[in-house]
């Protein structure tokens, strides 16, 4: 008896009679209250014939005008105004429920701030109303009404010509009505969709909703939920390729989320220093490379995650857009030295580059460079030669963040990078290669040059009940390769990645 009288459950079965109260509620409040007499109001357009409204939404030019509209005076700022007047109360109204003394109108209708030029009755949906409206008379900014009879849900409408003022000025009704009131209601834009229920029935839904939700977190909470298959508990380290660590933060973050059991950091130096660390020491390391790692590790066991693309950088304050494969050997053969010889602006050419342990600079190398290397360090800030015999500026840095700092600081600068990271860098604009911008389409067909293939090494085959082994499944066949597709990466395990890592 105890077991069962717990707090989840105290609370489940409060959750549950307060559903059922609710609903019986809305019943009884249906068919026991009393319904009040009660006259609605909405505006069911406010739009301006002369200029498209110089102080709300429109972009004030002047609207396209014809006949009448066009020709009569007063129309630069008229506006527009369907009102609708109905009878959404519970109960009928008759001329004696407006309780103002004759003569004096029983509803005003009053637009702040503009003119009234014109009424028109319209849209009724009873017909003898029309006989009320004999008495319809307009002063200023207001309308003055009749004593009009309404059943329960009858209607008319007011079409109101009006100018100064602007669209959007307050519209109220004035009046009184015995036992009753006059209230304005939310008015359906004139092109927007009508909702499907009610206010009413909207707020039943919630509240029966999270009644709902409550009894269902309770059951939840309640038991010790399994952590999901697949997860393994341990510790891991990411190491390796600085481009890609992004994605390894991401990755690392979703999986202990998933599997709170697991504790995975990420220490990228490079994509070779990776390579060398897991060999030396392989417990609970994967390290993440840039391309294939070197020759001479042959203990290390390569998995091929996704096609990483890249791309060259510069400063804004060079207006380039395009490079050719031949510009880009050019400038790295030291024979261009002033964006100038390019049509750019007169600014030298500043070469940031990695250091030797970058993946993303040896195949930089490789596929741009067609296999021969960068010019030799000759600057220590990436701005000014060490040496007045220097031909070129080149300096090396330790990171990816490093290089997209440091080309957004210098005018003239020019390096490398991971895409995601190179599209969300203030001051540096990306650079098309051959006319190609990296897509999934030139990606996959290898038209933009360049790409590579993002390789995954551990020390041997690790365990399948690994920490290890867990985090690469995950990352190459489940929830990781939506991370990495949201990185600009596209998954080996992906249809359009397949045959292309598979080369």
């Amino acid at each position: 008896m105890d077991d069962w009288l717990s707090a989840d459950n105290t609370v489940a079965v409060l959750t549950a009679l307060l559903g059922v109260a609710v609903s019986f509620g809305v019943v009884w409040y249906e068919r026991r209250v009393p319904r009040r007499k009660r006259i609605g109001y909405r505006v069911q357009m406010d739009t301006p014939i002369g200029n498209d409204d110089p102080d709300g939404e429109g972009d004030g030019a002047p609207n396209v005008r014809l006949g009448l509209f066009n020709d009569l005076d007063d129309m630069n700022d008229a506006t527009l105004v369907l009102l609708r007047i109905e009878n959404d109360g519970g109960e009928s109204i008759a001329e004696h429920d407006y309780t103002n003394r004759d003569p004096n109108p029983a509803l005003t209708v009053v637009f702040s701030g503009r003119t009234v030029r014109g009424v028109a009755i319209t849209q009724s949906n009873a017909r003898h109303l029309r006989d009320h409206f004999v008495d319809v008379r307009h002063s200023g900014s207001q309308i003055h009404l009749p004593r009009v009879p309404l059943n329960r849900g009858q209607y008319f409408k007011l079409l109101v010509a009006l100018n100064r003022g602007h669209v959007g000025d307050a519209v109220r009704i004035d009046g009184n009505i015995r036992d009753g009131d006059i209230v304005p209601n939310a008015a359906v834009p004139v092109d927007s969709k009508p909702p499907r229920f009610s206010r009413s029935a909207r707020l039943i839904t919630i509240l029966l909703t999270v009644c709902v939700t409550v009894l269902a977190g309770i059951i939840v909470a309640g038991e010790d939920a399994p952590p999901p298959m697949g997860c393994a508990t341990g510790s891991l380290t990411l190491i390796g390729s600085t481009a890609f660590a992004p994605v390894l933060d991401d990755l690392s973050t979703r999986y202990e989320k998933d599997c709170p059991d697991s504790a995975i950091s990420v220490d990228a130096h490079g994509s070779n220093e990776g390579v060398r660390q897991v060999a030396e020491a392989p417990s609970a390391t994967i390290a993440f490379s840039d391309g294939a790692k070197p020759d001479g590790y042959p203990q290390l066991t390569e998995n091929r995650v996704a096609i990483s693309a890249f791309a060259l950088v510069v400063n804004d304050r060079v207006r380039t857009t395009n490079l050719t494969v031949a510009d880009i050997r050019r400038i790295y053969r030291g024979d261009l030295l002033n964006w100038k010889q390019l049509g750019g602006p007169d600014l030298p050419i500043l070469l940031v580059s990695r250091n030797a342990d970058s993946g993303t600079r040896d195949l930089f190398r490789r596929h741009l460079l067609a296999g021969v290397g960068e010019p030799a360090f000759t600057s220590r800030d990436c701005l000014h030669r060490n040496s007045p015999q220097d031909k070129v500026i080149r300096c090396e840095l330790d990171s990816t963040d490093q290089v997209l700092a440091t080309v957004a600081r210098l005018p003239g600068a020019i390096g490398y990078s991971e895409l995601r990271a190179a599209t969300t860098t203030d001051g540096l604009h990306t650079l098309r290669i051959n006319g190609r911008q990296p897509s999934v389409q030139t990606i996959g067909d290898s038209t933009y040059p360049f790409t590579e293939i993002e390789y995954a090494y551990t020390y041997g085959s690790p365990s399948p009940s690994s920490l290890a082994a867990s985090f690469l499944n995950y990352t190459l066949r489940g929830a990781g390769q939506t991370i990495m597709e949201a990185h600009g990466q596209l998954p080996c395990y992906k249809p359009e990645g397949l045959q292309r890592c598979q080369t």
